[in-house]
């Protein structure tokens, strides 16, 4: 299997050139659902240990649907497929320009929740015109052992997110794992007490939303399994803006620069869209890490990943 590894301020992206399965015809929505019904054990083996890690994003690249986009792409982590990923976007765009395959300019990609605008800057700078973002429920309160009442938005920006400015320490790096605890408890009390997403959907993400000495803000996000996102979130950044949008915060075209845990940033735009939904641009840097090929031994008892052990009673 033919890979090109890169990462987005700090976030890493695995674009699949070839050597993924036979996925049919039909839009990309409708391959990637068979991806993830038909191929668990080929997404386990690219992303998982020992070949990847929690916080690694494959970019499955597919024959677009639609004759106007560059490419289709089929996001998906350790836990399984992912709507949109803004920083594996960004990402993909560098890899496709690094091959040659676009210039700058501005292009499409074909994902699962829709068609995205990519405008190449240059070699390692590139937009993504997101999704439609919105907020679903307000002021959502939960408690938690320990932390007491956490209040926040449910928001989408192409992956579900609970947004909270109740932060159980200072948003630094060294507190990461106090972070990554607090947040996965989050998430877990979200599910336990029943919130979703839209239509049921796993509320995967959970950002805490802080100060900066040179951004507008500051945040810590908990990616589906159980890393921390080390750009500034895309998805994350765009459900945010949703939320201050909504509530008369951000102005339209204002730019937002969204700082990570790691201390890179994102400068984000919005633009209204129908029945108070916002359309946000997402402006980051890429770099092009490795070109690889991966092997899968019939012998290897990893070849498809490191999982936990089935327990026994």
């Amino acid at each position: 299997m033919r890979v090109i590894d890169s990462h987005t301020e700090g976030e890493p992206t695995r674009v699949i050139l070839s050597g993924g399965p036979d996925l049919g015809a039909g839009s990309v929505a409708e391959r990637a659902e068979r991806l993830a019904r038909e191929h668990g054990a080929f997404r386990d083996s690219v992303v998982r240990e020992p070949r990847g890690s929690d916080a690694l994003v494959a970019a499955l690249l597919v024959p677009p649907s639609l004759p106007d986009c560059a490419a289709g792409v089929i996001y998906f982590s350790t836990v399984g497929n992912l709507g949109m990923c803004g920083h594996a976007s960004i990402g993909t765009a560098i890899t496709l320009a690094h091959l040659g395959q676009i210039g700058p300019g501005v292009h499409k990609l074909e994902t699962p929740v829709g068609v995205v605008r990519v405008e190449l800057h240059s070699d390692h700078e590139a937009s993504i015109t997101n999704v439609e973002s919105y907020r679903l429920h307000k002021d959502v309160a939960v408690t938690i052992d320990g932390l007491g009442t956490v209040t926040g938005d449910i928001a989408w920006g192409g992956n579900w997110f609970f947004i909270t400015r109740d932060l159980p320490c200072a948003l630094e790096f060294d507190n990461i794992n106090q972070l990554n605890h607090a947040t996965r408890q989050i998430r877990n009390a979200l599910e336990a007490q029943g919130w979703t997403g839209a239509n049921g959907a796993w509320i995967d993400h959970v950002v805490l939303i802080g100060p900066s000495d040179t951004a507008d803000a500051r945040n810590y996000v908990l990616c589906p399994g159980g890393s921390h996102d080390r750009s500034p979130c895309g998805t994350g950044t765009s459900a945010l803006l949703a939320c201050m949008a909504a509530d008369g915060q951000v102005s339209a075209g204002t730019e937002w620069v969204q700082q990570s845990i790691i201390g890179s940033t994102y400068r984000l735009q919005h633009v209204p869209a129908r029945n108070g939904r916002i359309i946000a641009t997402i402006r980051g840097r890429a770099w092009v890490t490795a070109e690889a090929t991966l092997y899968f031994a019939p012998s290897d008892p990893y070849a498809t990943g490191i999982r936990a052990p089935v327990r026994t009673p």
